[in-house]
C-alpha cells in the first residue's frame, strides 16, 4: 500500500510562474527524487508519492503551510491504494492509489474543496473528508506567519516552543500565540485520527 498526492496551484495563472515555480520545487525536494517520487508537470500541476500512507496527511499539510507562507495555496487530492506498475517517473507509475488521487483531484474544483481523500473504504472516505472540510475552515485562511509556524513546526516536532522560537526569529511568546492561531493542536489531533484510519486499512 502506498498513497499518491496530486495538486495544482490556485489561481497559478495571475501570478507570474517564476515567482512560484522554483519555490514548489523546493518544498517538493525534501519527499525525494524527481521525477521518481515527485514531478512537476502541465505548468502547474504536481504529484507525489508518499510511500508510507500514514504520513500522507501530515506531508500534505505541509505543502499547504510553505505555500501559504509564500500567499500562494494549492488543491490537494490524496490518493490511497496499490501501486502496480513502477515507472520511471511519478506520474506515469499506477495502481489503485494513482487512481484515487487523480479521479479525486479532477472534482476538487468543481467541489470548492482544497483538500480530500480517497481510499476506496466509503465509511473512511466521508468520516475523513468531512474533517479535512471542517479543518480548512481555518487552514485556508491561515495568515502567512501562522503557516510559516505550522510548516516549521512539522518539520521540527520534537522542538519545544523556546527552540522553535530562533528559528522564527520571535520570542517564546510569540511563538505560543501563532501555535495557538493556527489551531496547530487540533492539526496533530487530526493526523493522529487520521493515523488510526489508515492503519485500519492496512491491516484488514
Amino acid at each position: 500500500m502506498t498513497s499518491v498526492i496530486t495538486g495544482d496551484i490556485i489561481d497559478s495563472r495571475k501570478q507570474k510562474s517564476k515567482d512560484w515555480v522554483e519555490s514548489l520545487k523546493r518544498i517538493l525536494s525534501p519527499f525525494g527524487d524527481t521525477p521518481l517520487q515527485w514531478e512537476i508537470y502541465r505548468g502547474d500541476e504536481f504529484q507525489i508519492e508518499i510511500k508510507n500512507p500514514e504520513e500522507a496527511l501530515l506531508a500534505a499539510i505541509l505543502i499547504k503551510a510553505h505555500l501559504k507562507a509564500l500567499k500562494l495555496d494549492a488543491r490537494m487530492s490524496i490518493g490511497i491504494g496499490d501501486k502496480t506498475h513502477d515507472a520511471e517517473k511519478v506520474s506515469e507509475s499506477n495502481g489503485s492509489a494513482f487512481i484515487h488521487s487523480g479521479e479525486l483531484f479532477e472534482t476538487l474544483k468543481k467541489l470548492k474543496v482544497n483538500l480530500a481523500l480517497r481510499t476506496g473504504d466509503t465509511a473512511i472516505d466521508e468520516k475523513m473528508n468531512l474533517m479535512l472540510q471542517l479543518a480548512l475552515t481555518f487552514m485556508d485562511n491561515w495568515p502567512a506567519q501562522s503557516a510559516e509556524f505550522v510548516a516549521i513546526a512539522i518539520e521540527n516536532p520534537n522542538l519545544s516552543q523556546e527552540e522553535l522560537a530562533p528559528k522564527l526569529g520571535i520570542k517564546r511568546a510569540a511563538v505560543s500565540r501563532r501555535q495557538k492561531r493556527a489551531q496547530f493542536d487540533l492539526i496533530l489531533s487530526l493526523d493522529r485520527y487520521f493515523r488510526t484510519q489508515i492503519n485500519q486499512l492496512t491491516t484488514l
